[in-house]
């Protein structure tokens, strides 16, 4: 198979993948992939996520945190390396299959280095994913994540910045609803610049060798 049809083919499975969302079912946008990453190469660098030709900037935005303080994205973020994911507490099987993966490549890291990485989740679905409910939810993974609210359109903002497509609410005939969005993690060095991702299909050891990767080349 030639480098090009590789190329052509990882391309195409990022901008279904990284669409996946919650429920599964973002076929709409999957053919209209808008917002979503589809620059994707394989990293000379040796990183087994999805490298990215033209990085994302982390942007320089205000969220509040689980305790109720301000957090800047880009001055609040003191760790060389950021991971941040898109999602919201009452999503039935992507984010906690991802939130927990991403948990258990952290702990595969010796602890010197794990300290060195700092982890962003967003939650797509600020009206009902309030402080405490983040914070009782992101501590069954690790205490030491980050819970981020603020109203949908910021976040919606934030998003498509850095290349991760959100839906508004989509109600469900049991009368709640769901909300659509990437499933893609994202990398951000200390240049404040990601130039990786990671799909909700990732290997954990796939993970956890990029994670300490990204560290060693963040010091």
């Amino acid at each position: 198979m030639s480098r090009t049809r590789n190329a052509a083919l990882l391309l195409a499975a990022v901008a279904l993948l990284a669409l996946a969302g919650c429920s599964g079912k973002d076929k709409e946008q999957a053919d209209n992939p808008g917002g979503a990453v589809i620059r994707t190469t394989q990293d000379p660098n040796g990183l087994r996520g999805a490298a990215l030709d033209r990085p994302y900037a982390m942007p320089a935005q205000t969220l509040t945190d689980t305790a109720g303080n301000s957090f800047n994205l880009v001055t609040s973020t003191k760790k060389p390396v950021t991971l941040v994911f898109f999602g919201y507490t009452n999503c039935p099987d992507v984010c906690p299959t991802v939130m927990a993966d991403v948990a258990s490549a952290l702990t595969k890291l010796d602890e010197p280095v794990r300290d060195q990485v700092q982890v962003l989740f967003i939650t797509t679905d600020p009206s009902r994913d309030t402080g405490p409910v983040m914070r009782k939810y992101l501590d069954r993974f690790d205490p030491a994540f980050v819970g981020l609210t603020g109203s949908l359109t910021e976040i919606k903002t934030i998003a498509k910045a850095v290349g991760v497509p959100v839906e508004g609410m989509k109600k469900l005939p049991s009368g709640g609803y769901e909300v659509g969005h990437g499933a893609q993690v994202l990398g951000f060095g200390k240049t404040d610049k990601a130039n990786v991702l990671w799909l909700s299909n990732a290997a954990i050891g796939d993970l956890a060798h990029d994670f300490g990767k990204l560290v060693a080349d963040n010091q």
